[in-house]
């Protein structure tokens, strides 16, 4: 299976698990690897549109890797999918460049997974939170595949962040 993935973090020098789950995708065969910061930096009106849609070639599936923030997807990522998933091209009439391949989100949160819970402080289970990119997927005609999400990484040591990788590396083996 041919795979894409788009990483994203609003601060990628602080970056422990995100920058580890990245590396693991780039050590697995058949994975192109674009982080939107190394990228683009910060500038949300820099992206080479036609390089970010010519990624999506002969894929599989894509999958966004990024930390919540803010309840939402980074700052980057948000400007990439405005941009770059345009009318015409991701959906609409014609548009079809991502229709039948699958949408794999997989994100850290710096909070519990009790935070992310009807009885937690966000009275919003992590499925509710990304709810958009479930409706984004479906919008433009993709299969929408359980979310990876590792809670609490904030106090993640190395130890927890190899089971981590060890864990990302079974799903991106998945067919």
């Amino acid at each position: 299976m041919k795979t894409l993935v788009i990483t994203s973090h609003p601060y990628p020098a602080q970056s422990r698990v995100i920058k580890a789950l990245q590396q693991t995708a780039e050590a697995t065969d058949n994975i192109t690897v674009r982080n939107l910061e190394s990228l683009y930096g910060h500038n949300t009106n820099q992206f080479d549109i036609e390089a970010e849609k010519r990624a999506y070639a002969d894929i599989d599936r894509v999958i966004f890797l990024f930390p919540i923030h803010w309840f939402n997807v980074t700052p980057m990522l948000k400007a990439y999918l405005n941009e770059v998933w345009q009318y015409g091209w991701a959906f609409g009439p014609h548009g079809t460049a991502l229709q039948g391949k699958e949408m794999l989100v997989v994100t850290t949160t710096g909070a519990t997974e009790h935070t992310y819970s009807a009885d937690g402080l966000t009275h919003s289970t992590i499925d509710e939170v990304l709810t958009p990119m479930r409706a984004t997927a479906s919008y433009v005609g993709m299969t929408y595949s359980t979310p990876l999400v590792f809670f609490g990484v904030v106090d993640a040591d190395e130890k927890t962040i190899k089971q981590y990788q060890k864990t990302f590396s079974k799903r991106l083996q998945q067919a």
